[in-house]
């Protein structure tokens, strides 16, 4: 069981928070661009990026922020905020 009293449990909860905000700001975003802005720029597919990012929030919910599936959701969230946002968004 993980002790979440003193600092290391503060941390632990803050580290959770923040990254589901990231998660979940990036499955907004994906929902509120058009679909053909992804296939024209050369990415993936609207529903291919929407269901990577609804994965990542739910991995995010049942594994923790330090859980294996949850870190490798986190990467796929920075890559639609790095990569594909700004090429779509034009």
């Amino acid at each position: 069981m993980i002790d979440l009293s003193g600092p290391s449990g503060l941390l632990l909860t803050a580290l959770f928070l923040g990254l589901l905000v990231l998660k979940a700001y990036a499955f907004a975003d994906c929902l509120r661009r058009p679909a053909g802005a992804f296939v024209a720029y050369g990415k993936l597919s609207k529903p291919a990026w929407l269901a990577i990012t609804a994965a990542s929030v739910l991995l995010q919910l049942f594994s923790g922020p330090l859980g294996l599936l949850s870190i490798v959701g986190t990467v796929a969230s920075i890559v639609y905020l790095v990569d594909v946002k700004p090429a779509v968004t034009s």
